[in-house]
């Protein structure tokens, strides 16, 4: 959809979304906790500082943490090179420190001690995670003796938490998320991580075995692959993760005795191909089901895992749970999107003398499928009609609503030999009371041979971006006439028709609004770059055009793009005398 609605919308959902996710993982942490961004400005905040400072998370965020915040024993502002936490901040390395002060809201201050560490706010920004304790919370600067080497503190295990739920519920991409939660664990909490997962068939698949080397992470595809069903009463650690049983500990002693099942002797030749003297293993559950099973072991790494390890690693299988199941579901759903709007979307008719091609790209993000649609079709006078359009919406409700606003402009069109402004405003008029379609853009037109050989284009627009005409010599511009309100609006006014004779070897080009359109760019960017592409490949055959061009202007990772490319004759076609003439 092309107008303001859309673009800000779409903006403030982009902003709202991980800033709440980002609120929501900073709840988890038991302690005042903030996430300043590159230039230290406050991006989000937890309840538990709000209640700290006496400040309203809606007055710390956007602020200059130090600026507003940080002060001397007396109050006085503190300049960047006495502040501790700053020059800790500028290294970008974790660090603790305290007797330090932050101003409250009604001026007194409170003595504080602090932990920051980095942290990935999302979306491909860095930021800073910050924790500030009173004298009475504030953590001990060393691991307490009971901690083996190489565990966390406590701190940095709500961190994790907190970076684990950040991570995973930001993304809707099943491979993403595994890949993420690798990230995650390897190598703060061991140098290798095996993710089993239980398919919708019920099959067990081995889909990632990852090893920490240094800070590169190595994927070791000859132990991925299909795994034998899960036992029903085996005792194993992996067979009881499987089927949701339990956490547990193994190593390799746990599978050297005589095998129970198929999944115990790969588990054998997984320990003695890694190495792996110590392993923990959690089952990874959603709210409704068991979906498989992540699997932390240490060969370099020193130290084994103990049974006070296990609720962290269940807490992270939780949420990474949940994390999947989401994806899953979501995967899902555009699955059954893309089939619905594949099977609405029309084959082109065959028209003498013309060439058609279309292509449809849905956006890659989830359910991100089904406004978007094009058309063409005979008329009942012989002329063809052609249509692009784009339903508000990125849902099935949208596949449907553009299904229904198909099938009424062709019915219209075909019982109506009328210029293509009387058939939309009669579909405009029919929207509200027949159909689910809240607002659409749309562009249709007629394409007939005039009675001396050239083809003729009469269209009308309604809200849509403009037709382009790209002539053969290369020459491109836009066809801007029969402009008008977009469908849905209420507002009745007429509309407007526009003809031209369209020239031999010319490419006219409809198109969706995610061509154009791209995040930090205006549209008049867009309509240059497609302007100034599609003449370059003026030349190029039909379907090669279009796949260029596609290729050359869609935006990666962005919006749906429906596309319809016609193409004229070469030469001045003649129409042939009648057989009765003389």
């Amino acid at each position: 959809m092309v107008g303001p609605e859309r673009t800000q919308s779409g903006q403030e959902q982009s902003a709202a979304g991980p800033c709440a996710q980002l609120t929501a993982a900073l709840e988890a942490i038991g302690a005042g906790a903030y996430v300043v961004d590159e230039q230290g400005h406050i991006v989000a905040a937890n309840s538990r500082v709000e209640h700290l400072l006496g400040r309203p998370v809606g007055e710390l965020v956007g602020q200059d943490a130090h600026d507003l915040l940080h002060r001397g024993p007396q109050g006085q502002q503190l300049s960047a090179t006495e502040c501790g936490m700053r020059q800790a901040f500028h290294a970008g390395c974790p660090a603790q420190g305290g007797g330090e002060y932050f101003e409250r809201a009604d001026g007194t201050l409170l003595p504080v001690s602090w932990t920051i560490m980095p942290y990935d706010i999302g979306e491909g920004r860095g930021g800073t995670l910050v924790v500030v304790y009173t004298s009475e919370q504030a953590p001990d600067s060393g691991p307490r003796p009971e901690q083996a080497a190489g565990t966390l503190t406590d701190f940095e295990r709500l961190a994790l938490l907190a970076e684990t739920t950040t991570q995973l519920t930001s993304t809707l991409d099943v491979d993403e998320a595994l890949r993420r939660l690798v990230g995650l664990v390897l190598p703060r909490l061991a140098d290798w991580a095996v993710i089993d997962l239980i398919t919708e068939h019920d099959e067990v698949w081995r889909t990632a075995v990852v090893q920490a080397s240094g800070d590169t992470l190595v994927h070791h595809e000859d132990l991925e692959g299909p795994m034998p069903p899960v036992p029903e009463e085996s005792p194993m650690p992996l067979s009881k993760a499987l089927r949701g049983v339990a956490s547990t500990l193994a190593g390799p002693d746990t599978y050297r005795r005589a095998p129970d099942s198929g999944i115990a002797v790969e588990q054998r030749r997984l320990f003695e191909t890694t190495g792996i003297h110590s392993a923990a293993i959690a089952p990874l559950r959603s709210t409704r089901d068991v979906l498989g099973a992540l699997t932390l072991g240490r060969a370099r790494k020193p130290g084994d895992f103990t049974v006070a390890d296990l609720p962290l690693l269940e807490d992270i299988a939780r949420r990474a749970g949940l994390a999947l199941d989401n994806a899953r579901l979501y995967q899902r759903q555009r699955k059954v999107a893309e089939t619905m709007q594949n099977h609405l979307l029309p084959q082109m008719p065959h028209v003498p003398g013309l060439q058609m091609t279309v292509r449809y790209l849905p956006a890659p993000d989830a359910s991100q499928v089904g406004g978007d649609w094009y058309d063409a079709f005979t008329l009942s006078d012989g002329a063809t009609a052609l249509a692009i359009g784009d339903v508000l919406g990125h849902d099935l409700e949208a596949a449907a609503g553009m299904a229904q606003l198909r099938n009424m402009l062709r019915a219209y069109a075909w019982s109506h030999q009328e210029p293509p402004s009387q058939i939309v405003e009669h579909l405009d008029e029919a929207i509200a009371p027949i159909t689910d379609v809240t607002m659409a853009t749309l562009i249709f037109a007629r394409v007939t041979q005039t009675s001396d050989g050239p083809w003729q284009l009469s269209w009308t627009n309604a809200g849509h971006p403009p037709p382009l005409l790209v002539n053969r010599d290369g020459l491109a511009h836009y066809l801007t006439d029969g402009h008008g309100l977009l469908l849905g609006t209420g507002i009745h006014m007429p509309r407007h028709d526009a003809t031209i004779l369209l020239p031999p070897g010319c490419t006219l080009l409809l198109y969706t609004d995610g061509l154009v359109e791209a995040p930090g760019h205006t549209l008049d960017d867009g309509l240059n770059r497609l302007r100034q592409h599609a003449a370059a490949l003026a030349h190029h055959p039909l379907p090669s055009f279009t796949d260029q061009l596609l290729h050359r202007v869609h935006p990666p990772g962005h919006d749906d793009v429906a596309l319809l490319a016609l193409r004229t004759p070469a030469e001045k076609p003649t129409r042939p005398a009648p057989l009765n003439s003389a």
